[in-house]
């Protein structure tokens, strides 16, 4: 699967990921060291995140509160919606979890295009395995911590990690199906009358 991953394209082919795989005792440690740094709220983001005032703001609430729902948590529940970000933590019980960094290349935007690559086709080998993956980017909320624990160069940032192993058929969330927009709100076709249009 990592092999597979390593196939990505790359922009002038500077393959610019370097990735950390956490299984067993240093998988259960990290897991640990995220989980106190979330309650001290020691979170160390390389980067910024929101979804504006507009429709990305609205589809990000929209899949939060799906995932609630499924999940039998009110929106009230502050309790139970803390307990859910701690599963991300604990990489929803995945044994294993593989953290993604990229380096300062110009402003990032490439860098993390290529990553993203990267990640689609580890994720996409895992699928045809009979494995799965889900990517967090709630992870590289807390880079400083698990760059400390795995060693990592303050020069590397942390993009997202992914945890991986086995799905569970039986939990309610894997049962949950995201929305797509229609392919007419997301591609715009030249020269090629009525194809979305078909659809």
């Amino acid at each position: 699967m990592l092999e597979d991953a390593q196939t990505a394209p790359s922009n002038s082919n500077t393959q610019p990921w370097t990735v950390h795989v956490v299984s067993g005792a240093a998988r259960d440690t990290l897991a640990k060291e995220l989980l106190r740094a979330e309650e001290e709220g020691r979170t160390s983001p390389d980067f910024t995140d929101g979804y504006g005032d507009g429709l990305y703001l609205e589809r990000s609430r929209a899949l939060g509160a799906s995932v609630y729902r499924v999940r039998g948590v009110e929106r009230s529940d502050r309790d139970g919606r803390r307990a859910a970000v701690r599963e991300n933590l604990e990489f929803y019980g995945a044994p294993h979890a593989a953290f993604l960094f990229m380096p300062a290349l110009g402003d990032g935007v490439r860098t993390a295009g290529d990553i993203g690559m990267y990640a689609q086709n580890f994720l996409l080998s895992l699928a045809a395995r009979g494995l799965a993956g889900i990517p967090q980017t709630v992870l590289g909320v807390y880079a400083d911590t698990v760059r400390e624990f795995l060693g990592v160069p303050a020069e590397l940032k942390l993009l997202f990690g992914i945890s991986f192993g086995m799905a569970d058929p039986e939990a309610p969330v894997n049962m949950l199906r995201t929305e797509r927009v229609p392919l007419q709100r997301s591609v715009v076709l030249h020269d090629t009358p009525g194809v979305l249009s078909r659809q």
